[in-house]
């Protein structure tokens, strides 16, 4: 059961990724990539709110694996990111928070590039 709710969630997320994106893209233009900037913003802002009211007992647990890691994990895993990031700080460890922060994006940019240098090495692009 656990499984079929964090899968409906991710198809609602993913698909609400994507039409945010058209839909930005669309208004705005394709020159900046405001779709998984608002992805990322929105998506943050709405797993707080929603693990505060599973935590806080305002919405049941189902609601954690439905809405937090389904619909909030296929909309953006960088509400993920933020939330631990945040938990990190209010348990003062400001160092581990520290690493988590940077080596995400350093890492990050380290692992899309070494995927584009294997894919051009495999002949994808």
């Amino acid at each position: 059961m656990n499984v079929l709710l964090v899968a409906a969630g991710g198809a609602i997320g993913a698909s609400l990724r994507y039409l945010a994106g058209v839909w930005l893209a669309s208004r705005l233009g394709a020159d900046f990539p405001w779709g998984t900037f608002f992805v990322n913003v929105t998506g943050s802002f709405l797993i707080g709110v929603v693990l505060v009211l599973v935590e806080g007992g305002s919405l049941p647990a189902g609601a954690r694996l439905f809405l937090a890691v389904g619909v909030m994990g296929g909309y953006t895993t960088f509400s993920s990111y933020s939330y631990e990031t945040l938990g990190l700080l209010m348990d003062g460890e400001l160092a581990k928070a520290f690493v988590y922060v940077f080596g995400q994006l350093l890492i990050g940019f380290v692992g899309v590039y070494l995927g584009v240098v294997v894919g051009r090495l495999l002949g994808v692009v």
